[in-house]
């Protein structure tokens, strides 16, 4: 019987089955071809800053903490009960402005009775003296004896003395009672008050409260032995003193306060458990802004180099004696360059050689190229900026001065 044209021959079959198993081989031999062929790698990014020229100031900073230039404790001088609080606490007071008062009866009556004694001691000092001016044209007559008139004489001056005494006395009970006012011996802002009415005060207790004056008002900071000589080498070299440099105040918010300040005091020696010397300022304070106990940076400039050229620190690899720079040219192309480096200012350092202004130079992924590596490339964003306030923008690495690094 012959086999119908729809149904194959099993030598078809094979045939057939032959084919479709050499197609699945071709078809794995190229996949796993494909698979074997390496990916091109892929073109590495990096973070740039561009070198920007400007002057750049070169100053040092050291911590300081404020303080009134005259702080006047306020302490009673007589014992007794105090009625009455006359003045509002942190407002300025003037200087004699009453601030504090004392229960005055008693200290009155003291005054009375001191009145009453010397004028006790007043009539027998006039009675003494009477009898002694009667006594002496007798006894230069011999009229009376001589022990009359020696008699005389030192009842006059015992009576002399008492009356001294008296005034002493009375002057005393004056003063105390003029104590009972307590008013401020200097024209400042006025403390808390440390004492309630109806205590009893005493001049062996506490204190009552502080008045300091605050215009100018006193910083108080340290400075290394190292320090204040290239404070004092500068200032020579400008034909100045260190206490002629000029200070600039940086408050806690950032801002730089308007007045500049100088050095007042400079101890005499370093203090042997910390090496430092500790150095007084007085900066001006009309408007009462600045407070005791607040601190600030105090800043003080040593030079302005023109033309500078900063990059963040980070940019800069040190190998073997020698500081590189890796720059991205207009190509996108990395030339490793040697530099020289001069002062590091905070977080950046200044190029002294070696780099140009508008050259592009890797600050962030220098550990991932090559000389002569194609990159690509994004803004450098310093991480105290990408962590910053959100809104507020953030300074590029060398958008301001800042401090020298203290070596």
């Amino acid at each position: 019987m012959t086999p119908s044209p729809s149904t194959p021959s099993p030598v078809g079959r094979r045939f057939k089955w032959a084919a479709v198993g050499l197609a699945g081989i071709a078809l794995l031999t190229t996949t796993a071809c494909d698979k074997g062929k390496a990916p091109p790698p892929a073109t590495p990014v990096v973070e740039v800053v561009e070198a920007v020229q400007r002057d750049v100031p070169i100053f040092m900073e050291w911590v300081g903490t404020m303080d009134g230039n005259i702080n006047a404790v306020i302490r009673p001088q007589v014992t007794g009960y105090l009625v009455k609080q006359n003045y509002r606490e942190g407002d300025l007071v003037k200087k004699g402005q009453l601030m504090f008062e004392i229960d005055p009866r008693t200290f009155e009556a003291a005054v009375d009775e001191a009145k009453g004694i010397r004028a006790q001691k007043v009539a027998r000092f006039d009675t003494t003296s009477a009898n002694l001016a009667r006594i002496k044209p007798l006894a230069e007559k011999n009229a009376v004896s001589q022990k009359d008139l020696d008699d005389a004489t030192g009842a006059y001056q015992s009576a002399k003395a008492e009356l001294e005494a008296a005034d002493a006395n009375l002057k005393t009970a004056k003063l105390n009672l003029g104590f009972t006012r307590i008013t401020s011996p200097i024209t400042g802002i006025a403390g808390i008050a440390k004492a309630q009415i109806g205590d009893l005060l005493s001049p062996s207790g506490a204190e009552l409260t502080t008045v300091s004056s605050v215009d100018p008002i006193k910083v108080y900071f340290n400075i290394s032995e190292q320090e204040y000589l290239k404070v004092a080498t500068a200032a020579s070299a400008a034909g100045k003193t260190p206490e002629d440099v000029p200070l600039d105040l940086i408050l806690v918010d950032g801002s730089t306060y308007p007045h500049q300040g100088k050095v007042a005091v400079l101890n005499r020696q370093v203090d042997v458990t910390t090496g430092t010397f500790k150095v007084a300022s007085l900066f001006p304070n009309p408007n009462n802004l600045l407070r005791p106990g607040q601190f600030g940076r105090i800043r003080a400039t040593m030079k302005v180099v023109k033309g500078a050229l900063l990059v963040p620190q980070r940019a800069v690899t040190e190998m073997q004696g020698k500081f590189l720079l890796a720059i991205v040219g207009t190509d996108s192309k990395v030339d490793i360059r040697p530099v020289v480096v001069g002062d590091r200012i905070g977080s950046d350092w200044l190029i002294a050689e070696g780099l140009k202004p508008g050259e592009r130079v890797i600050a962030e992924g220098t550990q991932k190229v090559r000389p002569g590596m194609t990159v690509e490339t994004k803004p450098f964003v310093p991480a105290a900026a990408a962590t910053g306030t959100p809104g507020k923008a953030a300074p590029g690495p060398a958008a301001a001065a800042a401090p020298a690094a203290k070596e």
